[in-house]
């Protein structure tokens, strides 16, 4: 596996959900990102929320399509998101959906990782792998 170190400006937009007051929240987001480091792209998206009564618990689905480079090979692919809170304590999956990427990112496989500093600063870490068709490692 290769792996892809950057990181990325996040802006979120809500789009609907359910009003203020309602437990647990139910709400919608469309989200644009920007990757700069080894991936050099952007991506567009769309997340679901949901945010219980219990302090530091909630969930979220997102699936963003990334469109750009990486490491040098041009093309898109999407990843998954799966994310919950449980009592403050995080866990969250990120994967390429199989068969999702195009032009020299055919075949791509992977998974990321992401950090966010007290700053506010995100970076992110990617594990891939490419078919050695596309000249993957």
């Amino acid at each position: 596996m290769a792996t892809a170190r950057g990181r990325f400006e996040v802006q979120l937009a809500a789009t609907g959900g359910e009003p203020p007051g309602e437990n647990p929240h139910l709400g919608r987001n469309l989200v644009d990102k920007r990757y700069f480091g080894d991936l050099d792209a952007s991506s567009h998206g769309e997340m679901l929320t949901a945010i219980t009564p219990v302090e530091g618990s909630a969930g979220y689905v997102l699936l963003e399509r990334v469109e750009g480079n990486l490491s040098g090979r041009p093309g898109s692919f999407v990843l998954q998101h799966y994310g919950r809170l449980t009592r403050g304590t995080a866990t969250l999956t990120i994967e390429v959906v199989p068969d999702s990427g195009t032009d020299g990112l055919v075949g791509l496989q992977g998974h990321m990782t992401i950090r966010i500093e007290t700053d506010g600063t995100h970076f992110y870490e990617f594990d891939y792998r490419l078919p050695a068709s596309s000249g993957g490692p």
